[in-house]
């Protein structure tokens, strides 16, 4: 099933399957409890993140070639950081760009499957992993490189969390239609230049092997966004690098689910810290 999350006429948040851009099947029950379809339809008023995570978990460095461009060993366990839930925004929507950010311009492009969860997931073993997926869509982990560098001191999340800095869809995909998440092409375009083009079997630990290892220990709460990693071609390893800009346009594409569309907007000025 393709399923879409969207405000209706009445600007209330909605559930369907998939069929026009302008008027979709309702779907009654919710993604943890499960979709019942109907016949009832509705108009589109506005396409939204086809879910709202209560956490996002995010893997560094998972795709060898990735890691090659890096300079960097590949890692022998995850390197996992984390999102803001906040930074969460839908496809179509325009990507922020901080003036913090901006000075000189910093902010990069990453294309990853996203995987969502269906249940709570603690201690689970490699081959009952999947069993614990709702479904995935496409996720575009924004960066900002010098966050994410000298001014993080060694830590990514601020990096990360800007607000817009995790655009998610345009459909969540459910588990039937993409049996194995380790045979899905990937790539990610800038104003129609393709930048990544990659394929999720390099990556370095599987759908599978990362929910087993994030839930050792630990409880994975229902509705638990993973990013799982995004392929070579970033910008900041590019000669000269590429930063995104004001105008800019992304396309992000994963095959059995779909395009990603965001353009990029400056961010009006605000006061800011001293620590920028």
């Amino acid at each position: 099933m393709r399923i879409i999350r969207f405000l209706d006429e009445k600007d209330r948040i909605c559930f369907g399957q998939e069929n026009s851009e302008q008027q979709v099947r309702l779907l009654d029950g919710g993604p943890y409890a499960g979709f019942m379809p109907t016949d009832r339809k509705a108009g589109v008023k506005k396409l939204l993140a086809p879910v709202a995570p209560p956490a996002i978990l995010c893997i560094g460095l998972n795709y060898h070639e990735h890691a090659r461009e890096t300079g960097m060993e590949p890692p022998k366990y995850p390197v996992l950081f984390m999102k803001n839930p906040a930074a969460v925004t839908g496809p179509r929507d325009p990507i922020l760009l901080p003036p913090i950010c901006m000075n000189p311009p910093q902010v990069d492009y990453e294309v990853e499957l996203a995987v969502i969860l269906k249940k709570a997931a603690k201690d689970v073993p490699v081959d009952r992993s999947l069993e614990h997926v709702l479904g995935y869509t496409v996720a575009n982990d924004v960066s900002a490189r010098k966050w994410q560098g000298k001014k993080g001191g060694g830590q990514w999340v601020r990096a990360k969390s800007f607000d817009t800095f995790c655009p998610l869809g345009p459909v969540l995909v459910t588990p039937e239609e993409i049996p194995d998440p380790q045979a899905l092409a990937l790539s990610c375009t800038l104003n129609g230049r393709s930048m990544q083009d990659g394929h999720t079997r390099d990556m370095i630990f599987s759908v599978a092997e990362l929910i087993s290892f994030l839930s050792q220990g630990t409880t994975l709460l229902p509705g638990t966004l993973i990013l799982t990693g995004t392929p070579s071609g970033v910008g900041f390893k590019r000669t000269p690098p590429v930063y995104l800009q004001d105008g800019d346009r992304l396309e992000l594409f994963v095959e059995n689910i779909g395009t990603l569309k965001n353009p990029l907007r400056l961010q009006e000025s605000e006061e800011t810290s001293n620590l920028e």
